[in-house]
């Protein structure tokens, strides 16, 4: 049976490795693999210089021991006839020098048991501290890689909390003028953009806004005024066109007013009971229900948020009218807040592809034609994030299997 793994290449394997390793345990790999290699190459290095040296110097002890002449053994002689010196035994030499090369031979097999003993020991043991100075060395590499990338680590945790409301934080990072220090300052200088840029949107909203009611205002009087009654009959309608366009202008400053105030954070807090605020804003919407012929279900338990009350409000407010105006005849909205701190609005309608239920949270975005709607200006699940956003919530929303929207809502309870 053939194994799984021997289907992969070593090239696969190690790149699916590389891609899972963090850039910390690379860089302490790469210390600790530079460190065994160089310490590797210095053991072999001494490990031959070794080897080579102590085979000369022990060629040179027994050389020593074993070049010079054999002083020949004495053995006995017998004077000759006339009182010469005695002559040597030839046996006797022989057996001298057999005995001199047989102890060579000795000290030669000694001297290399002891040669092998001793480089087996000094590599035994030095690679074992090769070992023990690697493991070392891959903990210190990760604590150094750890030091090294702290800069780095701050700019992503920042860039982790970044949002809307905290634009004017900035990492100010101190030290050299090195790579991580360009990188921090980087981050500062984009920072200050996207704050200019948010600062000047949020202006415009909200001055564009004020500037408008004042001549929509004067309009409307303007139409009841120049067109009161008695008015010919093809004059009606076009009376009536009038104000509807006129009032669904104001509904929008008004929305572009709110956005703008939720946008800026809250001035003053205290300890609301939201779900007394979704029964309300529940029981002023009724006459809308009834005209869509939506049915309302509210289901409530006491949620106390610190927070704008009015805001909350406006939340609850546009939940509501949001799942009312997307429904379908004889269809049902269902509000609850439950004990996990959930506020959740369910509504039934047209099926919801869950690629475009994110895309519901940007201004002037709908589920039917963009800006063409003929009701709702597409602002009011933008209120709600913002709203939320402020006190510190989120926002989430998934489409029903049946049809329809599901909206929950979080706030702590305390800011």
């Amino acid at each position: 049976m053939l194994n799984p793994l021997s289907l992969v290449s070593p090239w696969a394997l190690r790149a699916a490795l590389r891609d899972r390793l963090t850039f910390r345990a690379k860089l302490a790999a790469a210390f600790t693999a530079l460190f065994f290699c160089a310490g590797a190459a210095l053991l072999i290095f001494v490990t031959v210089l070794a080897r080579q040296g102590t085979m000369e110097q022990f060629a040179s002890i027994t050389t020593d021991h074993t070049g010079g002449p054999t002083a020949p053994r004495p053995t006995s002689s017998t004077s000759s006839a006339t009182g010469g010196p005695a002559r040597p035994d030839p046996a006797a030499s022989t057996w001298s020098r057999q005995q001199a090369e047989d102890a060579r031979l000795a000290r030669v097999e000694v001297t290399n048991r002891l040669q092998r003993t001793a480089v087996r020991q000094m590599v035994l043991w030095s690679a074992v501290g090769l070992a023990v100075m690697a493991v070392l060395s891959g903990a210190m590499g990760w604590w150094l890689a750890g030091r090294a990338l702290r800069p780095v680590r701050k700019v992503i945790l920042a860039a982790r909390r970044m949002s809307e409301e905290n634009l004017h934080e900035r990492l100010q990072l101190t030290g050299p003028q090195d790579e991580l220090r360009e990188l921090g300052d980087t981050y500062d200088t984009m920072l200050d953009r996207l704050e200019r840029s948010f600062t000047s949107q949020r202006r415009f909203v909200a001055n564009a806004s004020h500037e408008l009611r004042t001549p929509l205002a004067a309009q409307r009087t303007s139409i009841e005024v120049g067109l009161a009654d008695p008015l010919p009959a093809h004059l009606i309608p076009v009376r009536e066109d009038l104000l509807v366009t006129n009032r669904e202008a104001e509904h929008l400053i008004a929305a572009l007013l709110l956005l703008a105030r939720s946008d800026r954070g809250l001035d003053e807090t205290k300890d609301t009971d939201l779900a007394e605020l979704t029964r309300q804003a529940a029981d002023e919407l009724s006459s809308l229900a009834a005209e869509h012929t939506v049915v309302t279900a509210v289901h409530t338990t006491p949620l106390s948020v610190n927070g704008d009350p009015v805001l909350l409000k406006h939340l609850a407010s546009n939940l509501v009218r949001n799942a009312i105006q997307y429904n379908h005849p004889q269809g049902t909205v269902t509000v609850r807040i439950d004990d996990a701190r959930r506020l959740t609005v369910t509504n039934t309608g047209p099926r919801i592809d869950p690629t475009r239920v994110d895309g519901l949270f940007e201004p002037f975005r709908r589920l039917d034609r963009d800006r063409t709607a003929v009701h709702g200006h597409g602002l009011g699940l933008s209120i709600v994030r913002s709203i939320a956003t402020a006190h510190g919530g989120t926002v989430t929303a998934a489409p029903g299997p049946a049809g329809g929207l599901r909206i929950e809502v979080r706030l702590p309870t305390t800011r």
